[in-house]
């Protein structure tokens, strides 16, 4: 072939042929990414409840490790003190207060009862002390082995020494009765200063409370009518320890002894080893501690009282022509029940709760809801009484019982409203109750006594 010829021959080359090489690469990832992406929502398809439960196991362990970093919350105290607004209950289809107490404006115009003229048999107590009894007739000796037998039984100067006839005679209802009541000996412990005894002698009505051992906190009453300020004693009695619990953690009393509202009474030489029974004796025994006063209110310390003492007066005892009230039990209705609760909270040994009730039985305490026409069992942190013979009796029986058997006093209280059947008893429902306290529960647990009566009587 000429070269001519060779010289004019061309190879044309396209522009799209040159770019095929990297357009099929293209097409290629293409498919890959597809095929990708298809093989993906097969996954999702299949493990999807999985991949939903993961993020939600992480959210968990993220709030639960944010849990155990965070501090305990603190008691529901803010929650309910300083709360006014009425309790109400359902009657009817209708909210009605649970507790109905006068206008302040009533309150102030009110005509102060002098007594509830309600006829009871017994017109006049008498407390055995030692003038009739043990303490002043026995050697120094045998006051000690007295000492020694009392820490095992409960029983001792304090108390007096109830014998099982003395029980018995202590139930019958006359117009003159002689009965243990506490204070059996000016060596039995539980002393009050003179100018805290001077100071008690004045009060006419009195709302008192307790804490032995360091417990519970102060709450201040609130709810008065400023005209029912003036006619009323607030009481709290402190031990020694309570006492520097309190100033440990600024609360002072000032040159009056106060805080507050609360008169503060340091009690010393505590006659029981049991904290519990120790705090019976303000709570039952009003009428020994005040013996001028016409009533009485008591809260345990768990409560802050909320309402106008003399509206409570009113409410609870007057209009209802009643010496003595106190709020039924919101659980349990049954004295044996009862029994099998204390011993299932640990509050009592089960060995202790069945002497007690195997005593019961065999008195004949019958198996009833109801007693007397009232519920057979109360709970008993708030009681309000006139200060009469009639409802001193009944606790000075209440209380010989909380010491002659076990301390948890709502065990004891069916047995002496059955032995007793005294008239004037109003027993109100859970929801007044509620409505007479803000409820704040226990602050810290109770140190217990350490000292024995021995110990104590020479402090």
């Amino acid at each position: 072939m000429p070269s001519s010829t060779i010289r004019s021959i061309s190879i044309t080359v396209s522009d799209d042929d040159g770019a095929a090489a990297p357009r099929r690469t293209r097409a290629g990832r293409r498919k890959v990414v597809r095929s990708l992406g298809q093989r993906a929502v097969r996954l999702v398809a299949r493990w999807w409840p999985i991949l939903l439960l993961l993020p939600a196991v992480a959210l968990l362990l993220f709030e639960a490790s944010r849990l155990r970093a965070s501090p305990s919350p603190a008691p529901p105290v803010s929650s309910s003190l300083g709360r006014l607004d009425p309790t109400t209950r359902l009657v009817h289809g209708v909210r009605e207060p649970c507790l109905k107490v006068l206008s302040p404006k009533s309150i102030e115009n009110l005509v102060f009862h002098e007594g509830s003229g309600l006829d009871g048999v017994v017109k006049r107590i008498i407390y055995k002390t030692d003038d009739d009894d043990y303490d002043s007739h026995h050697s120094e000796a045998n006051s000690t082995y007295l000492l020694q037998h009392a820490e095992a039984t409960r029983f001792n100067l304090f108390t007096g020494f109830q014998t099982v006839p003395e029980r018995e005679e202590s139930f019958k209802v006359n117009e003159t009765v002689s009965v243990h009541c506490g204070f059996y000996s000016d060596n039995g412990g539980f002393k009050i200063s003179d100018d805290d005894v001077r100071y008690m002698r004045t009060c006419k009505v009195v709302v008192s409370t307790c804490a032995f051992g360091g417990g519970d906190d102060l709450y201040q009453p609130i709810g008065m009518v400023n005209s029912s300020i003036g006619k009323v004693c607030y009481v709290a009695f402190w031990d020694a320890v309570t006492l520097s619990t309190q100033e440990a953690e600024g609360k002072l009393t000032g040159d009056n002894e106060m805080i507050g509202r609360w008169r503060i009474i340091v009690v010393k030489n505590l006659p029981f080893v049991d904290q519990r029974l120790n705090g019976k004796i303000p709570k039952m025994l009003t009428h020994r501690l005040f013996p001028e006063a016409s009533y009485s209110i008591w809260v345990d310390s768990k409560y802050q009282f909320r309402r106008d003492p003399i509206g409570v007066l009113e409410a609870l005892l007057w209009r209802t022509n009643s010496t003595f009230a106190i709020s039924e039990h919101g659980a349990r209705t049954n004295i044996y029940d009862e029994g099998k609760a204390i011993v299932q909270k640990h509050k009592a040994t089960p060995e202790e709760v069945e002497v007690q009730l195997t005593q019961y039985r065999q008195d004949g305490m019958p198996d009833e809801k109801r007693l007397h026409g009232l519920k057979a069992l109360a709970e008993a942190s708030i009681i309000v009484r006139e200060l009469t013979p009639l409802t001193n009796h009944f606790m000075c029986a209440w209380f010989n019982e909380v010491v002659r058997f076990t301390s948890r006093d709502q065990l004891s209280f069916p047995y002496v409203l059955w032995r007793l059947n005294m008239p004037g008893i109003n027993m109100f429902p859970v929801c007044t109750r509620r409505d007479l306290v803000n409820s704040l529960g226990h602050t810290r647990k109770v140190k217990p006594l350490t000292q024995t009566n021995t110990d104590s009587s020479t402090a």
